[in-house]
């Protein structure tokens, strides 16, 4: 397969790393978790995974092994491994079954600083652990090798930017914005077929690493429905300002225009209609459950209320701990401080519009198994 666009999060322990600004994501996670659980609870297939508890295999033990995709450097994936991992041991004693031996392979692409996530990794684990480098849209692991799988945010990532947004002949040209929000409708159909593509890679290759039975939990961003406008939730208005702030620079002669002309954001927002179209197009997973949830909830629950947005720094340096690399890579190191530092301001100076934006639904989780 053709090489794909690699761009972690922020590795370190640093004030903009990923390790430090990741808590939107895990309230993300957290507001699924009990979804999760009555998924393998329901659904996972313990009866041909585990071993009974009889007294003529007193010492025989199960293996099974789980998979992260898209881990980045923690601490979020060792939280959301372990639900699972304890989930299925519940499980397990339900039915008198031995609990399981775990493996738990994280896998990101080789520039994730693996580093930090294995020196993080909890001191009490009671699993193996092992990481995979590599993208998710190629094979990763031997046939039939895997029972569970798991991917948390990562699959809005693209293998790489459609190329006709940098055609000034096609009708996705994009120049002057830098994702496909508030864009014509060229634009957007460009993404979208680019996500058809990567997926159809994704889910090609996941259907053959996964045993019979295993299960698959994706959670996304997503868009409620095709009559919902990116620009009216969130993560469009984020890019939108992110736009802004880059326009801004180059009319300030900080940047040039051509710059941000041939910039555009790898990122896309399914809608469940398209996802399922493009499952059943796979054809070799049956869909258990696909839901849309509140990505905001879990931390709305924690805190007693909704959190005012673009009221400070925070949504700053969670979009620069995931997107760093990307901006540096185009328009240099240097001029990161200022880029995120306008896009601060213009959170503040918009933050009536993130209040009014659209939140429910706004994520997606899907549970899938694997067909004979």
């Amino acid at each position: 397969m053709a090489a794909v666009e690699s761009y972690p999060m922020k590795g370190g322990d640093g004030s903009f790393s990923y390790t430090k600004n990741s808590t939107f994501q895990k309230s993300a996670s957290s507001a699924v978790q009990g979804l999760i659980c009555s998924a393998i609870t329901e659904k996972f297939d313990a009866m041909n995974f585990l071993l009974p508890i009889t007294a003529t295999t007193p010492s025989a033990t199960a293996t099974i092994r789980l998979a992260d995709l898209g881990c980045s450097v923690g601490p979020n994936t060792f939280t959301a491994m372990q639900n699972v991992m304890d989930t299925i041991e519940t499980k397990a004693k339900s039915l008198s079954f031995k609990n399981p031996q775990f493996q738990v392979f994280f896998n990101d692409h080789a520039g994730n600083d693996f580093n930090t996530l294995f020196t993080s990794l909890p001191f009490d684990r009671a699993y193996f652990s092992a990481g995979v480098p590599g993208s998710f849209y190629g094979r990763l692991f031997p046939d039939s090798s895997l029972h569970f799988i798991h991917s948390s945010y990562s699959l809005q990532w693209l293998s790489k930017e459609p190329k006709e947004l940098l055609n000034k002949e096609s009708e996705a040209w994009n120049g002057g914005r830098i994702h496909y929000t508030s864009a014509p409708r060229g634009v957007e159909d460009a993404y979208a077929r680019q996500f058809s593509e990567d997926m159809e890679l994704f889910l090609g290759e996941r259907a053959r690493e996964l045993v019979v039975g295993g299960m698959m939990v994706l959670i996304m961003p997503c868009i409620p429905d095709e009559t919902v406008a990116h620009s009216q939730v969130p993560a469009g208005i984020m890019f939108d300002l992110l736009g802004a702030s880059l326009v801004d620079m180059a009319e300030a002669g900080v940047i040039s225009q051509e710059q941000v002309d041939s910039f555009n954001l790898p990122i896309y927002g399914v809608s469940p209609m398209e996802m399922q179209s493009l499952v059943k197009k796979n054809g070799r997973f049956s869909i258990e459950r696909m839901e849309l949830t509140d990505p905001t909830s879990a931390r709305k629950n924690n805190e007693g209320g909704s959190k005012t947005t673009g009221d400070d720094n925070t949504i700053a340096n969670h979009l620069r701990a995931g997107m760093e690399g990307i901006f540096s890579k185009h328009f240099g190191v240097e001029k990161i401080d200022e880029l995120f530092d306008r896009f601060s301001k213009k959170t503040i100076e918009f933050s009536d519009k993130f209040k009014s934006s659209i939140k429910q639904g706004t994520q997606l989780f899907i549970v899938l198994v694997k067909k004979n």
